[in-house]
């Protein structure tokens, strides 16, 4: 039988996480046979991914109206549901994860801390170690968002023990201090004789969002021939970083009691842009310890569209020059990562609010 492409991904060193996560994948099998068909060795959730499953389906109904009985808090109805959904993935990825050349890097599965605490550092750290407790798998990750205030929770959480996918990343710079924070927090963890060789962490950096954002300023400025090139020009410069800062000596210390480096994970990986292959993203990132989180539909479209390859460190000077033309030409990326920041905390709000309504009106039926 033929390799699927998406499988073959791995040969280049990347991992393929699904971006997608409901009852119906895990109970079904489908979750499992993607596991052994396509390669996918890890699942990432957020709140819009959570409020399509509940809203879409009858299959949380009930539960909510049980757990409902006993709690008029709809935030902790919606998280007993995810925490519920979250234990059973992390079982099915249990084999993956405990494989002995596995362990530390893949077979997670990713919960996110409300988005309502993207800019309370207290707040989130708290709910972090909260849901941390309550999912109590190895492979598990929590997600916190890369924002200024997060950076804080992510070393807290990190010299906690607790496994963190950074997510909405998409400035050099915040990537940069999300690394820094988590070596920090293995150095408290070593200062303090704990363990670290068994943390793990992602920094999820998006991507399409980038282009979305850009491209019709590169319309303005005479730049057109760039369009869909910012974001992987980016995420290039990304790669810079952090095989600069995993192979500094400062890390080699932490290396040398069992850490394993945060690893770069791209993320929003579909394509916006009609004009553009559905697997633009997904091809054009292809490298060695990294991680790729799909939604369905592109790794439905890989399987017969994608061509795996090794690309990630090809023509850097490219993308060196591609950022050097944006800041020629006055486009401030520092500024419109920002916003992207910003609108994508707001993004995961909406659906956030939306999923609490829709628990709350299925407690009133």
């Amino acid at each position: 039988m033929e390799t699927s492409k998406v499988k073959s991904i791995h040969d280049f060193g990347q991992s393929i996480w699904l971006d997608f996560i409901d009852r119906d994948i895990i109970k079904s099998g489908k979750l499992q046979e993607l596991i052994d068909k396509d390669g996918v060795r890890g699942v990432t959730s957020n709140p819009a991914i959570f409020e399509k499953a509940i809203s879409s389906s009858s299959d949380y109904d009930a539960d909510i109206l049980r757990i409902a009985e006993h709690t008029q808090d709809f935030e902790d109805v919606f998280y007993q549901l995810a925490v519920s959904d979250i234990q059973k993935a992390a079982d099915v990825f249990k084999l993956l994860y405990n494989q002995e050349e596995v362990r530390g890097a893949d077979g997670y599965v990713s919960l996110e801390v409300s988005p309502r605490l993207a800019m309370d550092t207290e707040g989130t750290f708290e709910q972090a170690v909260d849901l941390w407790k309550k999912v109590d798998r190895h492979n598990v990750m929590i997600k916190i968002p890369g924002t200024q205030p997060g950076l804080e929770a992510i070393r807290r959480a990190i010299a906690a023990g607790i496994n963190i996918n950074v997510t909405l990343l998409f400035g050099l710079e915040r990537y940069r201090a999300v690394a820094e924070a988590y070596i920090a927090g293995l150095e408290e963890r070593l200062e303090k004789d704990q363990p670290i060789a068994d943390i793990a962490s992602v920094a999820s950096f998006f991507l399409s969002r980038i282009d979305v954002m850009v491209d019709p300023i590169l319309d303005e400025k005479g730049l057109g021939d760039l369009k869909g090139e910012v974001a992987i020009a980016s995420a290039k410069k990304a790669y810079e970083i952090y095989l600069e800062v995993f192979s500094s000596e400062r890390w080699k210390k932490l290396e040398a009691e069992g850490a394993k480096p945060q690893r770069l994970l791209w993320a929003s990986t579909s394509s916006k842009n009609p004009a553009f292959k559905s697997t633009k993203y997904v091809d054009a990132l292809i490298g060695k310890n990294t991680v790729d989180t799909v939604p369905m539909e592109t790794l439905e479209a890989y399987r017969t569209e994608g061509e795996p390859a090794d690309r990630l460190t090809e023509d850097l000077d490219t993308a060196t020059e591609i950022l050097e033309k944006l800041k020629t030409a006055g486009i401030n990326l520092d500024e419109i990562t920002q916003k992207l920041e910003d609108e994508g905390v707001e993004k995961f709000i909406a659906p956030y609010d939306k999923l609490l309504k829709a628990i709350e009106d299925q407690t009133k039926k």
